[in-house]
């Protein structure tokens, strides 16, 4: 009899080592690593790669960068062209529109919103699918003309925002970083779009030519708050429209995956770099 709890322990024992190897043998990660690599890309790997990257540009994740991947250049074209993009601008302006009906304006005309221009208040998609979506080198002569035509469509979303906040009561100031020497093909190009009633149309003057868009934005914006407006909004398709000092107290990113558009340069400066764009 005393023979017998050494003989069950050792039963007990034996289970526990098989039950414990069958699991090891049959246990699946939730979280597996490959266990080969191919360098050819799917098309799905490509859609999810820009999928994340977008996201890290529009966060403003990856800072200062020079150009659009490659791989991306069909996803960036399809975005820019479908459902996609006019949801996300929407989307935009209704949380910016929420935020501006909690504002309390009040009579002395002083609350002011800023808007840029180019992807914000204007789209300039038909030069972007005449050039590439980004794929070639840019040319600032051919940016130029389609300026001075004065054509781009207005960002219906935008649109619909604007006139909103007029109705409100805002005050509202248009800061683009194009030059002073458009100013007439700017002004007209928002009216075309269906823009009216700005407080200010702002651009670079000959003292402005290599200032960064961060630091002459913001000091636009504090010429403003010297003149004593209060600036509610500021709406901006470029972390360098939102960003520096003299800001906003709500500061809303419109979306644009467009951001360095193959080394852009306007004024002497890369164009859509974060700190650097217009």
């Amino acid at each position: 009899m005393a023979s017998h709890p050494l003989t069950f322990s050792f039963f007990l024992i034996s289970i526990l080592i098989f039950s414990a190897s069958s699991s090891s043998a049959s246990f699946q990660p939730f979280i597996q690593l490959p266990t080969t690599t191919n360098d050819r890309k799917s098309h799905v790997d490509d859609d999810l790669y820009c999928s994340s990257w977008h996201l890290s540009i529009e966060t403003n994740n990856a800072g200062s960068w020079a150009e659009i991947p490659s791989r991306c250049l069909s996803f960036v074209q399809d975005y820019m062209t479908g459902q996609r993009y006019i949801s996300d601008s929407e989307i935009a302006a209704n949380y910016s529109l929420a935020y501006a009906s909690s504002v309390e304006i009040a009579p002395d005309g002083k609350d002011a919103w800023i808007f840029d221009v180019d992807e914000t208040l204007l789209s300039n998609l038909p030069y972007y699918q005449a050039h590439g979506f980004g794929s070639e080198t840019f040319d600032e002569n051919t940016w130029n003309v389609w300026v001075d035509l004065a054509e781009a469509p207005a960002i219906p979303a935008s649109l619909k925002l604007y006139n909103e906040l007029k109705q409100m009561g805002f005050k509202l100031f248009v800061l683009t970083g194009r030059s002073e020497n458009q100013r007439n093909a700017t002004g007209k190009n928002l009216m075309f779009a269906g823009y009216t009633g700005w407080e200010r149309l702002i651009l670079r003057g000959p003292s402005d030519e290599g200032t960064l868009a961060t630091v002459y934005k913001s000091e636009r914006r504090s010429v403003l708050e010297n003149e004593g407006y209060r600036i509610r909004g500021n709406s901006g398709d470029q972390w360098s429209d939102l960003l520096g000092f003299a800001l906003a107290k709500r500061s809303f990113k419109l979306p644009n995956p467009m951001n360095s558009f193959s080394l852009l340069k306007r004024d002497g400066w890369m164009l859509f770099c974060w700190g650097l764009s217009t």
